[in-house]
């Protein structure tokens, strides 16, 4: 059983210390005068990527390559079905009033490059940079459109920002940071090490524990906030989410991930995962070209696909 205690006391720091990194960074750019645009579109898509991007770096180091990819495949693949779909089944999620094409286009490009690349059979530091490459484009974009809003009008909005308050002490950041800080490489060592205990014991590989045990806990933050979302009628915001984080995930997380050590790709990746990650990455262009709701039936079969493809992963 302690494995497995450990492994979820860690995926509890993982979480917790992501959140107040999210908190402290947010809290110190608007005290010292960056403006909440910038904050948005950098440092909380940055910050609540980390435990995955600390995950990922520690699988690494610690030559369990298996974990950091499926990470971030399981994680994208559970965002779509999961994290989608058992909002959908409390209630519908209206995204046919949504207008995210663009960025969903963007999620679909970075999943063939990522593909494209994972095929190479080794991620490495030059996989990375044009993994990172194509983030910059995709974050020059978003800042660009943003500008353009803003400009047309709208106020530069601290309320998206759930983290941001201007007036929080100093001393209150630096001990947002300093937990964060702490707390990530601490709760991603006790991960990952633990998790890999966990698939020899049950003699499952690393890459199956990294696509379902790992990526799962990592996706509750966005089931999280998309639950929120659907309660409070926000459809755009949940499928924003799923659609950002997967593009962080498969962009950031490996293309940073690469300059600690070289990724190999595992054959069964290229066989079966990847093209599930893609295929649950298309299942969703009703929602998005065609203005359908995503309503409790869609999110019943959604949440179904993610419980079958679990079962025949174990």
């Amino acid at each position: 059983m302690m494995p497995w205690l450990f492994s979820a006391l860690g995926l509890v720091i993982l979480l917790l210390a992501g959140d107040a990194l999210v908190r402290g960074a947010v809290n110190l750019s608007l005290r010292i005068g960056i403006p909440a645009l910038i904050v948005s579109l950098t440092i909380v898509a940055f910050g609540t990527s980390a435990p995955e991007l600390l995950i990922a770096v520690q699988a690494v180091h610690e030559n369990a390559d298996g974990i950091a990819l499926g990470n971030v495949v399981g994680s994208n693949t559970a965002n779509i079905l999961l994290v989608l779909g058992l909002p959908a089944m409390l209630r519908a999620l209206h995204t046919s009033e949504c207008n995210t094409r663009k960025n969903y286009l963007f999620m679909i490009a970075a999943s063939l490059l990522f593909i494209a690349l994972a095929f190479c059979g080794t991620f490495t530091w030059i996989s990375g940079v044009v993994l990172l490459v194509a983030l910059s484009g995709v974050l020059f974009t978003a800042f660009r459109e943003a500008k353009a809003h803003r400009a047309a009008g709208e106020a530069d909005d601290l309320e998206e920002i759930e983290e941001a308050d201007p007036d929080m002490p100093y001393w209150r950041i630096g001990i947002y940071l300093v937990l964060g800080l702490v707390g990530l490489p601490l709760g991603a060592e006790l991960l990952v090490e633990n998790a890999t205990i966990i698939a020899r014991m049950y003699g499952l590989s690393e890459t199956v524990i990294g696509l379902t045990l790992v990526a799962l806990g990592t996706s509750l933050p966005e089931l999280a906030t998309t639950l929120m979302a659907a309660l409070r009628r926000q459809a755009d915001v949940a499928l924003g989410n799923v659609i950002g984080s997967n593009m962080f995930n498969l962009l950031a997380i490996i293309g940073l991930a690469t300059f600690v050590g070289p990724i190999s790709v595992d054959p069964e990746f290229l066989r079966f995962d990847l093209w599930v990650m893609l295929g649950a990455s298309l299942i969703i262009i009703p929602f998005v070209f065609f203005r359908q709701d995503i309503t409790r039936l869609w999110g019943v079969l959604l949440t179904l696909l993610y419980v079958a493809y679990v079962w025949m992963l174990l």
